[in-house]
């Protein structure tokens, strides 16, 4: 069961899907999970069907449009802010505690690929997630200074803020906003040297295998300003002592990032790998997200 609910991020409405678990009464308690999309994705794709497939082991699941993103509010559009994102995490738990049916003292939260960053960073300072679950984790900050595991120099960090500085100028000047896609937007673009995430980024965002209308794979250029210097990682091993599972597949060429949180981590954890699966695979493919799905769900019985 799916209803349409709404929340605020300050001046933001954010676009929100609840999903309830099979044999619902509102007169009981139920504990509660809050669903963080991909960067570029929506709550109807691969954030959804986790959702959905955790409401049937008997969790309320909140899944939402970021602001600025998706059927939510927010100008500029397609502004990736990580800082915001995080806010919209702790905006999705205020809403859920409002529902008499939540037992607020049983919340997690989990996320997929940025989404799965961002949810490692809200839980070291929001402290009513209790449980901390991420699948095909990516910090967005972390990914832009090194991109595949290459360190990207601060020289060239620098140049990319330069030109920032540049189209920020240009845009309060009257000149149209440049957008950045997150995966090729044509197959054409797509050669040997191209990521597999990348290759398997551009099959799901953008044919019919996971496309959504909603769903743009783009980000707003000045957002970069944004996101270089952000940080998941700089204080995880201190604040995030919620019990934490992490998931990511064997063959995934981001798994590099998991296996660096489970390291610094220092609270209860378990790092679960999917053999065979690559980071889109476990997007949506059954044999993969039925696995993960699973052990989310046993996970989140510590709430």
């Amino acid at each position: 069961m799916i209803q349409s609910v709404a929340f605020k991020n300050r001046a933001n409405k954010l676009a929100a899907n609840l999903h309830l678990p099979k044999g619902f009464d509102e007169n009981k308690k139920y504990p509660a999970l809050v669903g963080i999309h991909p960067a570029g994705g929506v709550k109807e794709q691969t954030i959804g069907l986790y959702a959905e497939k955790l409401a049937q082991q008997g969790y309320v699941v909140l899944v939402y449009d970021s602001s600025y993103q998706g059927a939510s509010e927010g100008e500029p559009r397609l502004l990736e802010d990580p800082v915001v994102r995080v806010e919209d995490a702790r905006c999705a738990a205020d809403f859920l505690t409002t529902l008499p049916y939540v037992d607020c003292e049983r919340m997690g939260v989990y996320g997929v690929c940025a989404g799965g960053g961002y949810a490692w960073s809200v839980a070291q300072t929001e402290r009513r997630f209790k449980a901390v679950a991420t699948v095909s984790g990516t910090p967005m900050g972390e990914a832009v200074r090194n991109q595949f595991g290459v360190a990207m120099p601060a020289s060239e960090l620098i140049k990319s803020l330069e030109f920032v500085a540049y189209q920020r100028t240009a845009e309060a000047n009257g000149t149209v906003p440049m957008y950045v896609p997150f995966v090729p937007e044509k197959f054409e673009e797509i050669n040997e040297q191209t990521p597999v995430m990348l290759r398997e980024g551009y099959d799901y965002y953008r044919t019919s295998r996971g496309q959504h209308p909603n769903s743009k794979g783009r980000f707003l250029f000045t957002s970069l300003d944004k996101m270089t210097t952000f940080s998941v990682f700089d204080y995880l091993g201190d604040f995030l002592t919620q019990p934490l599972l992490i998931i990511a597949g064997s063959n995934a060429d981001t798994k590099f990032w998991s296996e660096q949180a489970y390291e610094i981590a220092k609270c209860k954890k378990e790092l679960f790998i999917v053999d065979g699966a690559t980071h889109i695979a476990l997007y949506d493919i059954p044999e993969y997200v039925n696995q993960a799905v699973q052990k989310m769900a046993d996970f989140f019985k510590i709430l």
